[in-house]
């Protein structure tokens, strides 16, 4: 009969502390969604409000090139209402062997500016001159959901250039 009294007592303690788990797991879960719920509003708000930057970490010229990683803490593109800001490596040249250049630019008005909503964040389109005869084409894929975002700029006469990064607040 003590037998029985200590494993009825052993089980209803297990039984506790298993209900207490599952309420603190339960717990944890609901303050992530409402963390990565977050995220995503403010990752909308910054795309809505013209008011980004965008760090690459990652290059690659279109298609197969190999990928070259960014350390340079200066390349960057901030979005602002007004103006653009681009300062970022990229591989010019018709055929190989192709020739990096940086494009450092205040670009104080971009073409068609287009902020298009997806599942997965945002689709933001524009194009700009830069300056020169030819004309390169700006396409951002920004991830709300997941975070980050890639870069891909395109000209007539180039290759395409993509890059990998992330999107912060001014």
């Amino acid at each position: 009969l003590g037998i029985v009294i200590s494993i009825e007592a052993q089980s209803d303690t297990t039984a506790a502390k298993n209900a207490t788990r599952t309420a603190q797991q339960e717990a944890r879960q609901q303050r992530r969604a409402e963390r990565l719920a977050a995220y995503e509003r403010f990752v909308d708000s910054l795309v809505l409000s013209h008011n980004y930057r965008f760090v690459p970490q990652t290059m690659q010229q279109l298609p197969g090139g190999m990928t070259r990683n960014l350390m340079n803490p200066s390349y960057e593109i901030v979005v602002w209402s007004q103006a653009v800001d681009v300062c970022l490596p990229y591989l010019k040249g018709y055929t190989p062997p192709y020739y990096p250049v940086v494009f450092n630019y205040v670009l104080p008005m971009v073409e068609g500016y287009t902020a298009e909503q997806t599942n997965d964040g945002w689709h933001v389109t524009f194009s700009s001159t830069l300056f020169s005869s030819t004309d390169y084409t700006f396409a951002f894929e920004i991830y709300s959901r997941y975070g980050g975002a890639t870069l891909t700029i395109s000209s007539p006469f180039y290759n395409s250039v993509q890059y990998t990064g992330n999107v912060f607040a001014i």
